[in-house]
């Protein structure tokens, strides 16, 4: 990125996700199931999903990448998109239905198609995009305005949906 400076510009990937965008898929998600929202970020998608009607919610910080509580038996979640190639790895190794946020373009990846080829993937598109909440180092960025400038897919695994692509109204 010619003309910035490590100091003018600072990678940060806590972008949280807003309850709409879980309300948006609330018919996808069955409600009777052990949910683990597995990155904790802010912890409200925890709060989010349980008003939902999720009966039962494991959302606590737990390393993604060195546990898993027992009982889980889905994960729905928002990623730290910077680290989404580990973090398909990670599911493909766990075998869990999941449906996890990411940006679009990320099917086109190789590590996507090493993980998840013919394994029955589904994408629900949403109607129109996502606009996260910035956070930085846990705190909401003052006058950040949730204005996201790409696109972005639930991708769905072992969901049974009744078309591989569905398409929100």
């Amino acid at each position: 990125m010619a003309g910035f400076s490590t100091k003018a510009f600072m990678k940060h990937d806590d972008y949280m996700t807003p309850k709409y965008a879980w309300e948006n898929i609330t018919q996808f998600i069955p409600k009777d199931k052990v949910i683990w929202e597995a990155f904790y970020g802010d912890g409200k998608s925890g709060e989010y999903l349980r008003e939902l009607g999720c009966k039962s919610v494991i959302h606590e910080p737990i390393d993604f990448f060195e546990g898993m509580p027992e009982e889980t038996e889905l994960i729905i979640t928002n990623p730290p998109f910077s680290q989404s190639k580990a973090v398909m790895e990670r599911l493909k190794q766990l075998n869990k239905p999941f449906i996890v946020i990411m940006p679009s373009p990320k099917i086109c990846t190789s590590y996507f198609r090493d993980n998840f080829m013919n394994t029955g993937l589904q994408i629900i598109i949403p109607r129109k995009r996502i606009h996260f909440e910035k956070h930085v180092d846990g705190e909401k960025v003052a006058g950040w305005k949730n204005q996201c400038n790409f696109d972005c897919f639930y991708y769905c695994y072992k969901m049974d949906l009744t078309s591989d692509i569905v398409w929100l109204e």
